[in-house]
């Protein structure tokens, strides 16, 4: 790999898992998917489930991925 996680391809759609919370705003309002980079070892692809989304995602590292999570859950104060 050469460091560019936007130069892989990308998961194939079965391949992504969705997290939803609320769904204040109908089916799938308040969801993202994750899913594994093929190819490349712990990187993953965040995407926004809304229509208004489609095509836009973030790809991380695992240690990004995880950095942010574990950041998100101290400021919101969340126990796992």
């Amino acid at each position: 790999m050469n460091g560019n996680l936007y130069a892989l391809s990308a998961p194939a759609a079965d391949a992504f898992a969705t997290y939803c919370g609320g769904n204040a705003g109908g089916s799938n309002e308040t969801c993202v998917s994750l899913a594994a980079i093929p190819g490349a070892e712990a990187s993953f692809v965040l995407r926004d489930s809304k229509p208004e989304g489609a095509g836009k995602e973030l790809r991380f590292t695992g240690a990004e991925l995880d950095d942010f999570v574990a950041g998100w859950v101290r400021t919101r104060g969340l126990t796992l």
